[in-house]
């Protein structure tokens, strides 16, 4: 599938908002620092929702973890030009609906977007003004000790 990408109007230099997107590969510590990033700063930023073909966990709500999509609905998003960015990844795909970021950044607000690195270099070509954030891990190995011990992801994955 094309992955072109849109031309969001609101991504110029007259909007206030600010889009902060945090990224580094799986394992590093994205999520723990997106928490702690909300509770200290809760007020001024806003986590934004990733939309996905996958099933919900146990637990996830529409709308606050996720948006759940078909895979039709998705693909319709991909060729409406309503993804900031996308992937599909396991069978599944994932993406940031563009129309919640281009809204909050008009309102001045600061958006927190936690992705991978595709989504990162997609975000990079359409909003060029982002604040980029990418998280290393502390060594190798430590990020491999801490992808083992989620008990998430195959040998083969790991070593990618």
């Amino acid at each position: 599938m094309d992955q072109t990408q849109p031309n969001p109007s609101s991504s110029s230099e007259e909007a206030s908002g600010q889009l902060i997107v945090l990224t580094g590969p799986s394992g590093v510590g994205k999520g723990t620092l997106v928490r702690s990033l909300l509770k200290e700063h809760g007020n001024e930023l806003f986590l934004s929702v990733s939309a996905t073909t996958r099933s919900p966990r146990s637990g996830e709500v529409d709308g606050k973890h996720y948006y759940f999509f078909s895979r039709n609905q998705f693909e319709a998003a991909i060729e409406n030009n309503e993804l900031l960015e996308w992937a599909e990844f396991a069978g599944n795909y994932y993406g940031t609906p563009l129309k919640p970021i281009e809204e909050r950044i008009a309102k001045g607000n600061r958006i927190l977007l936690e992705i991978e690195l595709e989504g990162a270099r997609q975000v990079a070509k359409v909003f060029p003004e982002a604040l980029r954030i990418f998280v290393l891990p502390p060594s190798m190995d430590e990020l491999e000790r801490r992808l083992r011990s989620r008990g998430q992801d195959s040998d083969e994955a790991i070593m990618r």
